[in-house]
């Protein structure tokens, strides 16, 4: 539907003031200006009539990303129709914001690529279109828009910078780990040899067990426990950037030790809890986690979860002045319990090793520094 810009409504309004005035005081020049304003007017509307006839599809590349790190979307507009499709702009909303592209005149049977970058500087998950397609006149008088094409994701990860972490947890072999009902299977170290169960594997039949009790056993396969790395960070503090600093800590440290072959946990005051084996995967589940995690969780909640993993390392991250008390409290559980404090001058009391930082630079710095070494 073509509608009158702002320009055109201005336009409109004065060219009618001035018609008026024209005919009411027997005046030619403000007739004539009126009535060449309203039919400038008149004729935008008649011009911009014709909608945008095309189809458009879009792609974001890379759909993940971290925060501040290029991001880029291609648009491919085509012009499938038989007549020729005059200059146009394609608004791409997102977020908050949106992006122009000015897409050329199209012939019938042709199409336009364009590339253009999208704002990553605020963590979360954006949603990219749909597309507004808008058409003016020469004068900017009238438009015609039309609201089309998809939608796509783009996830704006939090800063992962490079750390070192120390192992912590038990050792990946059976003659040094011990082996519980929750130890995953699929390993090629032996826990027992039991009775065969329906949609185990054949390959891991035992023909001496099963010629000596007449019935089919398989070798049960289990891993022990594996390192484990986990990180609580503390939500309880409002939004802003000590907060987003605090969350490119806990980002880097999960990348890091999921990377090495650790089993992660990432637990928030706000009642996230989330825990993933090793692997590229698991650093991606963990980095979409942060990247919707929000602050403002009430006061009162507590720090920690009621229940929670034995062994490995636990670091809280937290802003502020926060209460390491219930940290100081399961302490004994793991193999090493730190704290990563941003934006505080003073230590908070507690009996486990706290380190200072005033951003997400420093604050990894010296954990490679004092953790690490």
């Amino acid at each position: 539907m073509t509608r009158p810009t702002a320009r055109g409504t201005g336009l409109a309004v004065t060219s009618v003031a001035l018609l008026a005035t024209g005919l009411a005081g027997g005046w030619p020049l403000p007739r004539a200006l009126g009535a060449a304003g309203l039919l400038a007017v008149l004729g935008a509307l008649l011009t911009g009539a014709r909608r945008v006839r095309v189809s458009v599809s879009r792609e974001v590349y890379p759909d993940r990303v971290g925060r501040g790190r290029p991001a880029f979307a291609q648009l491919r507009v085509r012009n499938a129709g038989s007549r020729r499709q005059s200059p146009f702009t394609a608004g791409d909303r997102v977020g908050a914001g949106t992006r122009e592209v000015r897409v050329r005149a199209l012939p019938p049977g042709t199409e336009s690529v364009q590339h253009y970058e999208l704002p990553t500087e605020v963590r979360g998950r954006h949603q990219v279109g749909p597309l507004t397609l808008e058409r003016r006149d020469p004068l900017g008088l009238g438009r015609a828009r039309l609201t089309t094409g998809d939608t796509a994701t783009l996830w704006v990860h939090p800063q992962v910078r490079p750390v070192r972490l120390p192992v912590g947890g038990h050792p990946r072999h059976h003659h040094e780990g011990v082996t519980t009902e929750l130890s995953p299977r699929g390993s090629h170290d032996l826990r027992d040899v039991r009775e065969y169960v329906p949609g185990d594997e054949v390959r891991h039949l035992h023909w001496r067990a099963t010629a000596r009790t007449g019935r089919l056993m398989v070798r049960d396969f289990v891993d022990p426990e594996q390192p484990r790395f986990t990180v609580v960070l503390d939500t309880r503090c409002p939004p802003g950037p000590l907060f987003e600093e605090a969350v490119d800590v806990a980002a880097s440290l999960l990348a890091a030790a999921a990377a090495a072959g650790q089993r992660c946990r990432l637990v928030t005051s706000g009642g996230v809890d989330v825990a993933t084996p090793s692997g590229p995967q698991a650093v991606r589940r963990l980095l979409d986690e942060l990247c919707v995690l929000t602050a403002g969780a009430p006061p009162d909640a507590p720090l920690l979860p009621e229940s929670g993993e034995r062994g490995g390392i636990l670091t809280v991250v937290a802003t502020g002045a926060p209460d390491l008390a219930p940290v100081a409290a399961v302490r004994l559980r793991y193999a090493s319990t730190v704290a990563v404090v941003l934006g505080s001058s003073a230590p908070p009391a507690g009996a486990i090793r706290v380190l200072l930082a005033p951003d997400a630079v420093t604050a990894l710095r010296r954990w490679t520094e004092v953790v690490a070494s």
